[in-house]
């Protein structure tokens, strides 16, 4: 095997095969928008609890997919629902709907 110079950790790889999709289905069933998203960043850059916290609906959604929710659903409890995100969503996503329907299945 070729040594390139560096390794993948193991806190950094995914076993998705493993990772338990129910909630993520069940989301997707309550809320359609959660497949739309082209995690453009949008949503990040306009956000105004943003520059003083963590919260970045564009990594949660996607470590959602990914069945990573631990890491980063606590990131929601920043959100202000302020809607911001919802103005500047170019796929037109409820933000705050899909915010709420996350922190209501994650019972967060």
């Amino acid at each position: 095997m070729i040594d390139f110079g560096y390794n993948l950790t193991p806190s950094s790889t995914l076993d998705i095969d493993d990772a338990n999709m129910h909630l993520f289905d069940e989301l997707c069933a309550m809320e359609p928008d959660a497949l739309k998203c082209i995690s453009c960043g949008s949503c990040a850059a306009s956000c105004t609890a943003g520059v003083f916290t963590d919260v970045n609906l564009r990594k949660v959604l996607l470590s959602l997919q990914r069945g990573c929710e631990k890491d980063l659903l606590p990131q929601l409890k920043s959100c202000m629902l302020c809607g911001k995100c919802h103005i500047v969503c170019p796929r037109g996503i409820n933000t705050r709907h899909l915010i709420l329907s996350i922190c209501k299945i994650y019972k967060i």
